[in-house]
């Protein structure tokens, strides 16, 4: 799953279809989003080496249009079949958890989780879903994910190309640079497990 690797095996291609599908298919939660779009901008910058070399606009303007196709699809997904989500058993590739955090962070964020989440690992995937659960306007959801896809996707990418244009032989450095964007974009994660037991622990106390 190392996003250089994915890159190199699938090219442009393969990190549109992974954008895609971690912005809104329940399946790519586990799918690199951060990293991956940190890496294709590196690999854009003429000054780093690498078995590929991406085009920067149509990495970035491709990213963004997979990012946004990639939400509205997981909006409709929760908007067609809502309830028989959260009536669906674990299994490998679902996590019934993951559904009820992503709906947990939409109820206290409202409608600017759309945005928000784009910046949260798993919550992205899911919080598209209960979008269309919840029924939030469709208008409304469209602009909202227009909005946070635009940082996320255009943004990312282009600070992995900032980086690798300015920063001589910055790849010998990707795998420790690539870590530390991992665990960033999890700390919101962590935040919220640790209000969630707290909340928990209150509850039992009373």
């Amino acid at each position: 799953m190392s996003p250089r690797h994915l890159i190199e095996t699938f090219g442009t291609l393969g990190v549109l279809a992974i954008v895609f599908a971690e912005s809104g298919l329940l399946i790519g939660f586990f799918l690199p989003g951060d990293s991956l779009l940190f890496t294709a901008g590196l690999l854009c910058a003429p000054g780093v080496k690498g078995a590929i070399r991406l085009d920067l606009a149509t990495i970035t303007l491709g990213c963004f249009a997979a990012a946004v196709a990639g939400a509205q699809t997981g909006y409709e997904i929760g908007r067609r079949a809502g309830p028989r989500l959260f009536a669906r058993p674990d299994s490998r590739f679902f996590k019934q958890q993951n559904l009820d955090r992503a709906e947990a962070f939409f109820e206290r964020n409202g409608s600017k989780t759309v945005v928000l989440c784009r910046f949260v690992p798993v919550v992205r995937t899911f919080a598209t879903v209960i979008a269309g659960v919840a029924r939030m306007d469709a208008r409304k959801f469209f602009v909202l994910n227009v909005l946070g896809a635009l940082p996320w996707a255009v943004g990312v990418t282009l600070l992995g190309y900032g980086l690798g244009d300015s920063v001589p032989n910055i790849d010998r450095y990707l795998l420790p640079i690539i870590a530390v964007i991992i665990v960033v974009s999890f700390v919101p994660v962590g935040l919220e497990l640790l209000r969630a037991r707290r909340r928990a622990a209150a509850a039992a106390q009373r």
